[in-house]
């Protein structure tokens, strides 16, 4: 298994930097957010030996056991992303384990995030995200409120605001992807005027990833294509 994840992982930067190429970009300025929710501590340690340090989970207690099996068994320098639906009760855990949210999408879980987050670590670097399909079943607050939530959050003494999340609709279609994309990158670089410190448009998976390195993301965030399928299932 640890090979293929390494091969799987070459092949996925191999797509971002060709991706990058074709759109007149850096590789550089892409990220890779490895998605290893519901895959064993194994499929990650084989990921950080390859080079990789940023992974993204979406169920706390799982997620909360992988950080801190991995912290004590002296894997350093990881960088964790919750990327999930973000429960009022699930707050506390995720503010005292996470360096990143990157689904937060209205007031009241940035204000708990906000109260829960350790004195001693470093503010919690906060995504908001926008439900750029308008898929009702889709989490995400809405074009027109990104604005409002993100001056609301850039209050909050405990949380870093530094951009912007998106799951683009689930389609073979280029022109749909792209007209997403590009619509969440306008709001980004909207925002970044009043907020210089937001760096980071989220946007893109195994599918799409090309479409949204054309349309200016800065993190992709694949699972599939470095761990192979995963179990759906809940904490």
């Amino acid at each position: 298994m640890m090979s293929d994840i390494a091969q799987q992982l070459l092949q996925v930067q191999k797509r971002i930097a060709d991706a990058a190429n074709l759109a007149g970009r850096a590789e550089a300025e892409i990220q890779l957010l490895a998605v290893s929710k519901t895959k064993p501590l194994a499929a990650i340690q084989a990921a950080y030996q390859a080079g990789q340090r940023r992974f993204g989970e979406s169920y706390v207690q799982e997620a909360v056991t992988k950080v801190q099996t991995l912290r004590a068994a002296g894997f350093t320098g990881l960088e964790w992303h919750f990327i999930g639906p973000v429960q009022s009760n699930k707050t506390r855990p995720i503010a005292e384990h996470f360096d990143w949210v990157d689904s937060v999408d209205r007031l009241k879980i940035a204000e708990r995030l906000n109260a829960q987050r350790p004195d001693e670590l470093a503010p919690l670097n906060i995504c908001i995200q926008v439900n750029i399909s308008g898929e009702s079943q889709k989490s995400g607050t809405t074009e027109a409120e990104v604005l409002h939530l993100a001056e609301q959050i850039a209050q909050l003494p405990r949380l870093k605001l530094r951009g912007l999340m998106a799951i683009a609709e689930n389609t073979p279609d280029d022109a749909v992807l792209r007209e997403s994309f590009l619509r969440l990158k306008q709001i980004f670089s909207t925002l970044q005027q009043q907020f210089p410190a937001m760096d980071t448009l989220s946007m893109g998976m195994t599918h799409d990833l090309e479409v949204a390195v054309a349309c200016g993301s800065s993190q992709v965030r694949i699972g599939t294509a470095i761990f192979g399928a995963r179990d759906d299932r809940h904490d």
